[in-house]
């Protein structure tokens, strides 16, 4: 019989395990899937895992995914390291997008060389503004974080399909419900010829190292860490609760609002409908994937960002429906959220007593 067992601490052997099983149990399931599709799992699961990084125009595509879900998991690892559930980095996403897309029809053929930074930092501004909202629910009238980040996703979405359809809409894009397209100098630099990886790849890796820094090293970090471990004790050792919440609120906000305005600027180049797939959802999931810590986000990013690319792929290739990358996004929160219970709880093997008449 299989008992599941309360641990005396927390294994942090299975809190590294636990990634690795899910990823383990998500292939076999994917494979499953791909056998009861009438496709070979084998040769699906090479198509959609390996030929989208076999090229150097692959890799460099699996950058440009990366970037957006990057920047959003790191600012909600500030939220959730202070136990903060803000889910609305996508609409922070889309905001960043919105007004940072705004300000680059604005500057239109600038020359200027803080062209190209002043959209960006308006981007960064739209997006810390639009997660003020909740932040100032939260803190000022106890609303719970999650159905408000939530709700505005949604109005974010409208904001910016209004804006697209209205007055932002190109006058001679033949009716197609997308701004005209921005200038050269407002566009992220490309680092190779034929490539769209940008700059903003590297940009998330530099906020990579200034997060670990922020966490290991500053006071900051230290009393946003503490916030999320104890709320009692945090505040009897005087930390500012108030001031913390907004804090992970706004920066959030602004690392997505960034990661919209890198989107528009760099690999689309205009305003559009589906200026992201779900990247702020999916960094929720890379998040938790990489156990809070910068180095995993890093990896889960990448990973998540390869899910992304394998869902194009199996469409192209083998005719198989694009909904594949949500359904392994799933798949993979599952199985990641079932092997965490591991980390608090062990299995023990009990042999079944036979009583005695």
């Amino acid at each position: 019989m299989i008992k599941f067992e309360l641990r005396e601490t927390e294994s942090r052997v299975m809190g590294v395990v636990s990634p690795l099983l899910a990823g383990i149990f998500t292939l076999l399931t994917g494979g499953l899937l791909f056998y009861a599709l009438g496709e070979p799992p084998a040769k699906t699961l090479y198509t959609f895992f390996i030929v989208p990084v076999s090229t150097l125009y692959g890799l460099s595509e699996l950058t440009v995914k990366a970037t957006p879900i990057l920047m959003c998991a790191i600012g909600l690892t500030l939220c959730y390291r202070a136990n903060v559930w803000n889910i609305g980095a996508e609409g922070q996403l889309l905001i960043g997008a919105l007004v940072g897309g705004y300000a680059a029809l604005l500057l239109g053929n600038s020359t200027s060389f803080w062209a190209l930074p002043l959209t960006l930092c308006i981007g960064i501004f739209g997006g810390l503004c639009w997660a003020s909202i909740p932040a100032m629910l939260k803190i000022y009238f106890n609303t719970n974080e999650i159905l408000t980040t939530i709700m505005l996703n949604y109005i974010a979405l409208n904001l910016l399909l209004f804006a697209i359809h209205g007055p932002l809409k190109d006058p001679h894009g033949y009716n197609f419900p997308e701004s005209a397209l921005f200038s050269d100098n407002i566009l992220l630099p490309t680092l190779f010829d034929a490539l769209r990886m940008h700059i903003g790849f590297f940009i998330g890796i530099l906020l990579i190292v200034l997060l670990w820094i922020g966490i290991n090293k500053t006071l900051i970090g230290f009393q946003i860490t503490a916030l999320g471990k104890d709320d009692k004790a945090s505040r009897f050792a005087g930390f500012n609760k108030k001031a913390l919440t907004w804090l992970v609120f706004i920066m959030s906000g602004g690392l997505a609002g960034l990661a919209g305005a890198i989107e528009v600027t760099g690999p689309i180049g205009q305003l559009i409908p589906h200026i992201s797939p779900g990247y702020g959802y999916a960094a929720i999931v890379v998040v938790f994937l990489g156990r809070l810590h910068p180095l995993g986000i890093l990896l889960a990013s990448l990973l998540m960002a390869l899910l992304y690319l394998g869902g194009e792929m199996v469409q192209i290739e083998l005719g198989l429906p694009l909904a594949l990358t949500g359904l392994f996004q799933g798949i993979l929160l599952f199985f990641l959220l079932s092997c965490d219970v591991l980390i608090t709880y062990r299995i023990r093997f009990v042999r079944k007593r036979t009583e005695v008449t």
